[in-house]
């Protein structure tokens, strides 16, 4: 016994297996015998659950992780460096993206493209506008993508996209209708007959189409028309037709002659013109312009040359009485 009158003997003898703490003496004694069977428990606890690095360092020590590790890293850095350096672009240009590839090699490309409706474009110009080729595959093809960008060609009124599965696409398209051409600051335009502009002229099969120039003249290109449709033998020789002062025409004549309408009934100054053009063939006359605003009169200005040669001629003729020879 101590000095408190405890006994005095080994915790690891005279008790009865149990748990926690129980009676002994006046005091508690702690049972440590259950201790070594518990702390194997507590490890196999711990180890259920490794932290993240002690994973990796797991991952680490295995058989041919650390090759895959770099395999990735190298796989990696290459991608990097070819999308920085356009490669993959250029490849994509060349083969198309990897998910049409992949919907190709399924049976859902293009192997059908019926288009309808186009009078003035052409196939070529509407898949080139759509960006449709034969890289597209019809599954991952954007149908709204392909309205919105054939909208956005001013001669394309309305366009409809439709995807028939698995491998044909329908495009019907509605263009509006090139009536006159109209030049603005140098450049020449397709307009409407409402005098809406459509497009740039970019080539020659609208060239025969009528030609308006000058502030206002798109939106009174139906006054043109009709005084081109009284005179249609004089069609043929107008060139153009040029609004002045958004009051009156000007024709330019295809010999480059300028032909000075009057703001009241250009159509019947017009129609006199053809009746000299008939009766006297003024046109193939050595002129730059004929004035027909005084009603019932033509006033002729001729060329330098031609008027040179008048001038000439006039002096060469004799004098009348009283002048000299």
């Amino acid at each position: 016994m101590d000095g408190g009158r405890r006994l005095l003997q080994p915790v690891n003898q005279g008790f009865t297996p149990a748990a926690g703490l129980r009676p002994a003496g006046t005091g508690y004694a702690l049972e440590t015998a259950s201790l070594p069977a518990m702390l194997p428990t507590l490890s196999r606890r711990r180890n259920r659950r490794p932290g993240f690095w002690a994973s990796t360092l797991n991952l680490l020590n295995k058989k041919g992780a650390g090759w895959a590790l770099t395999l990735m890293l190298l796989l990696g850095t290459g991608a990097y460096g070819a999308v920085r350096g356009g490669h993959y672009e250029t490849w994509i240009t060349f083969n198309g993206a990897p998910a049409d590839i992949l919907a190709r090699g399924l049976g859902l490309g293009l192997k059908s493209i019926t288009i309808s409706g186009q009078r003035e474009l052409s196939s070529s110009e509407i898949l080139e506008v759509a960006g449709i080729s034969e890289l597209n595959s019809l599954l991952f093809l954007d149908a709204q993508n392909v309205r919105d960008r054939l909208r956005s060609l001013p001669l394309i009124k309305d366009a409809d996209v439709h995807k028939l599965y698995p491998d044909r696409l329908m495009i019907d398209i509605s263009e509006r209708e090139p009536f006159a051409l109209w030049q603005r600051d140098g450049q020449v335009m397709l307009i409407s007959a409402e005098g809406t502009v459509i497009d740039v002229m970019r080539d020659q099969r609208f060239a025969t189409l009528p030609f308006v120039v000058g502030d206002g003249a798109e939106t009174r290109v139906g006054e043109f028309i009709k005084i081109l449709d009284a005179n249609p033998d004089m069609r043929e020789q107008i060139r153009a037709g040029v609004l002045v002062a958004q009051r009156r025409w000007n024709l330019k004549l295809t010999s480059g002659i300028d032909v000075k309408l009057p703001e009241a009934n250009p159509a019947q100054a017009l129609a006199s013109l053809a009746r000299l053009e008939r009766d006297g063939r003024v046109l193939e006359k050595d002129i730059v312009s004929i004035d027909l605003r005084m009603p019932g009169r033509a006033i002729v200005r001729l060329s330098e040359d031609a008027a040179n040669a008048r001038a000439e001629a006039q002096s060469r003729k004799p004098r009348g009485k009283g002048g000299t020879t």
